[in-house]
């Protein structure tokens, strides 16, 4: 064991790292742990410049306490791996951060196929494994895998932290699977890579991005001088387009823009053409040119590849009109790019309009419901059977009496939970709810063939149709038309039920 020991140059504390015990390497850092596993050591591999310091002192400084030193900031713990601390490494003069280790579910358990053929068993969860069907269905042990509705709860927690980021007026410049660690099996999420933040006017960016997820106008400029006014760099408008990608990814594994359109022979000039002025949505309705090929696709690209079996609709409507968004409206014109915050309200509502796949083998387990009168798992195309119950959401505005739709819908199925935030529009599902909030106030059972709602807490809960209370303790049949009103308060909401028969 050869330690190294280390002080920072913020508040003088001393840290150490084992030189024989090496955690990774990137083109910018060599990474060591800390013997006892606390913490990391990122050492650059070249002296930075002031302005470079600057940054670093900052982002360990000002902008991590804008962060995490208010209300709920534990929250952003989980969701980032934010640097600590600066150090200078002694006799090389090298700065290096201090940050945490990253924690133990980012790590793969199982590896990959064959018996760890590919040597990641042990090593952390880069999100591009789980990006791409073919990465997915060839290389990685099942066991690692997850199901559909954690790939919606880790999409939810990027979503948060890059709004978060942006709220503070930073960007991260460089949001790729490669800066993203993800867990399937839990639906974690941490974006990783902090130290190069950009702000405005005051910090510009160190990178363009990681391929696949550099914004068409980035690589569009890409030859203009960075002096040049028409030269577009890594801000909070081309993170936009990176979470848009990184979502869509990690719910369809496939990339939005890489389709079958060849716009240069040569290699290069292609990709510069394919991924910036000539960029095309593989799915845009009118301009069907990029459409992915399917006669050179491997097995285990498919189904996720064809677009006509798995089109971005199956993600649901609040979900597909965002894709819309970025990748027609927004593609070439980043001012009409979805916001972060958008992202997360979409993903929200569409937690809320999952069901559980009735298909044991069924890989994806949960599907989004079609608003149709056949529903069916759009995966591996299990109908639904028996009665669905669908609770339409409206709710009271202070400034009228009556009841307006909410654009919201919550799926029903056995040992689905009814939250406050269903109860009340004006309570969100975000790191700012509190212990109690985050309680269930009832939930739902089908029992001997009837749909049941079981009141947990609700003291107003009240049955509209027949004119009756619901008390807390008490249970109320699901029927179709059946109107709940959950709270006689301003914005609290009236459920409607719509019962739809599967198959």
């Amino acid at each position: 064991m050869s330690i190294i020991k280390v002080k920072s140059i913020v508040t003088g504390q001393e840290y150490q790292f084992d030189e024989n015990k090496h955690a990774g390497s990137g083109v910018m850092k060599d990474v060591f742990f800390d013997p006892k596993r606390n913490y990391v050591v990122q050492i650059y591999k070249s002296i930075q410049d002031a302005n470079s310091m600057e940054r670093l002192k900052n982002i360990v400084g000002k902008f991590r306490e804008n962060i995490f030193n208010q209300a709920g900031g534990e929250y952003w713990e989980s969701v980032y791996c934010w640097p600590t601390d600066i150090v200078t490494v002694p006799g090389k003069g090298l700065p290096a951060l201090i940050a945490p280790i990253y924690r133990k579910e980012f790590f793969f358990e199982f590896g990959s196929t064959n018996n760890d053929m590919l040597g990641i068993k042990g090593k952390d969860k880069e999100g591009k494994w789980f990006a791409t069907a073919h990465h997915r269905q060839r290389f990685l042990d099942e066991r690692e895998l997850g199901d559909w509705r954690k790939h919606l709860g880790l999409c939810i927690k990027i979503a948060r932290a890059v709004k978060r980021m942006h709220a503070a007026g930073l960007a991260h410049s460089d949001l790729s699977y490669r800066n993203v660690l993800i867990d399937p099996l839990s639906g974690g999420a941490s974006v990783i890579d902090i130290d190069g933040l950009v702000v405005p006017q005051r910090f510009p960016p160190d990178v363009i991005g990681t391929p696949d997820f550099i914004a068409p106008e980035v690589l569009r400029t890409l030859s203009l001088p960075i002096t040049d006014k028409n030269r577009s760099l890594p801000c909070i408008e081309t993170d936009r387009h990176a979470l848009a990608v990184l979502i869509y990814m990690y719910l369809l594994y496939r990339h939005p823009l890489r389709g079958g359109k060849i716009h240069d022979p040569d290699p290069g000039r292609d990709e510069e053409l394919h991924m910036g002025e000539k960029a095309l949505f593989i799915e845009h309705p009118s301009d069907k040119t990029n459409r992915p090929n399917l006669s050179g696709m491997r097995p285990t690209d498919l189904p996720f590849a064809d677009i006509g079996k798995i089109p971005s609709k199956i993600a649901g409507p609040y979900l597909q009109e965002l894709f819309q968004k970025a990748f027609i409206d927004g593609l070439h014109a980043p001012h009409l790019r979805p916001s972060a915050n958008d992202w997360e309200t979409a993903l929200v509502k569409t937690v809320d309009l999952i069901q559980p796949c009735t298909n044991p083998k069924c890989a994806q387990k949960w599907y989004v419901f079609d608003n149709s009168t056949t529903p069916a798992c759009p995966f591996c195309g299990t109908a639904y059977k028996g009665l669905l119950p669908v609770l339409n959401l409206y709710s009271r505005r202070r400034e009228a009496d009556n009841y307006r739709p909410d654009n919201h819908r919550l799926m029903v199925y056995t040992d689905q939970y009814l939250y406050p935030w269903h109860v009340n529009r004006l309570i969100a599902p975000n790191e700012r709810l509190t212990p109690e909030q985050k309680k269930p106030v009832g939930y739902f059972v089908l029992h001997q063939g009837t749909w049941w709602f079981i009141n947990q807490t609700l003291t107003a809960l009240k049955d509209i149709t027949n004119k009756c209370d619901v008390p807390p303790g008490s249970k109320v049949e699901l029927r179709d038309g059946l109107q709940l009103q959950l709270s006689p308060e301003d914005n609290c909401r009236l459920v409607q039920v719509q019962m739809v028969r599967g198959a």
